[in-house]
């Protein structure tokens, strides 16, 4: 089990979904993954054995498809938002009590939370919870300074015929950035949830059954198995992985 009890600065440590219709969500992830949605008082916090792994948040005015929110953790919010600013980023909703709503210079949306009481995902890498997050840019080298100045990365290109970089915090690898090529025309830029599976042919199914479409099949990769998986009825777009043995 890969309990979590801290997240360095920089590493993804939650994760939340805005969504219109937050019940077929709750429906379709419980299906998926087994998680335990428990009502917070007009949210959801979903539940790994016992422990939490997401938010499920209703939002009449979310985006169609549904999006899901990285939160990049910080040990300094507002240091961290006054590097922000100075690199080129907005803040588009906050500060609040330990987080805030900010974009990149792309546009690429995502959270910065500083952990209080609540501590973030209590789990990371294992089936049905989240393992990865990445960026997805059509300027790698703006979104590598970018990221760079926020966080203490150390970036490394990952060789192929796709130009990615891993970021690492501390000698451990924590998200990535992908820059979009022509394939990607139309799409906005944005962050990418990687959630964990134990046989990613069997989760691509259960989540056919359960309505999902696979606009991206099964391909592998130097990290695992992946696809990438929409459900339209509010649970919106996220990767797969069963990571390598």
């Amino acid at each position: 089990m890969a309990n979590r009890a801290g997240h360095p600065d920089g590493a993804p440590c939650w994760a939340q979904l805005l969504t219109r219709d937050a019940v077929a969500a709750e429906r379709f992830y419980t299906a998926l993954f087994g998680w335990e949605c428990r009502d917070q008082g007009g949210w959801s916090m979903a539940h790994l054995g016992g422990r939490p792994v997401a938010a499920i948040t209703p939002d009449p005015q979310a985006d169609d498809p549904a999006a899901w929110t990285v939160y990049l953790a910080t040990s300094d919010l507002q240091a961290a938002l006054a590097r922000l600013d100075a690199a080129g980023g907005k803040v588009i909703e906050g500060p609040f009590e330990g987080y805030a709503l900010a974009s990149d210079p792309a546009g690429a949306k995502f959270a910065i939370y500083q952990p209080g009481e609540f501590a973030g995902a209590g789990v990371v890498a294992e089936p049905g919870a989240m393992s990865w997050a990445e960026v997805n840019v059509p300027d790698g080298a703006v979104a590598d300074a970018f990221y760079g100045a926020l966080f203490p990365y150390a970036m490394a290109a990952v060789p192929g015929g796709i130009d990615y970089a891993v970021y690492s915090v501390v000698g451990e690898p924590v998200c990535g950035r992908l820059l979009m090529d022509e394939h990607w025309a139309g799409v906005p830029p944005h962050w990418m949830i990687y959630f964990d599976v134990a046989g990613l042919d069997a989760a691509v199914a259960r989540a056919g059954e359960l309505g999902a479409e696979v606009p991206v099949q099964p391909f592998d990769s130097p990290y695992g198995r992946i696809a990438v998986v929409h459900h339209p009825a509010g649970g919106g777009f996220f990767s797969l992985r069963q990571p390598q043995i």
